[in-house]
């Protein structure tokens, strides 16, 4: 008796969604981090911890989002190439799973 059910096996995963916004998006953001730093340097040290801050929650979205693109279907390869390092580099980084 076969025990697997066709829907669940036998569509393929939509791999990528339509993005429109990726580089105005990303703009802002960088814009943003730029300015909470400038904000600091004329005199605001009480700032300087939540910017340092920062820089563990982008770490934790990287991590979210490559997490992410696994889900959907793409290979260490690919994303590894997207940031410029090898595959064996991203899975070692981001990865609990086999390639």
């Amino acid at each position: 008796m076969n025990t697997v059910k066709k829907p669940l096996t036998s569509v393929p995963r939509q791999r990528r969604r339509d993005v429109v916004e990726n580089d105005a998006f990303a703009s802002f953001a960088r814009r943003i981090i730029r300015a909470h730093g400038r904000r600091v340097a004329t005199g605001d040290v009480e700032a300087l911890r939540d910017l340092i801050a920062l820089s563990s929650v982008i770490d934790d979205a990287i991590g979210e989002a490559v997490i992410g693109l696994r889900a959907f279907g793409y290979s260490w390869a690919e994303i590894g190439s997207r940031l410029g390092i090898s595959r064996q580099a991203a899975q070692q980084r981001w990865g609990g799973d086999k390639p």
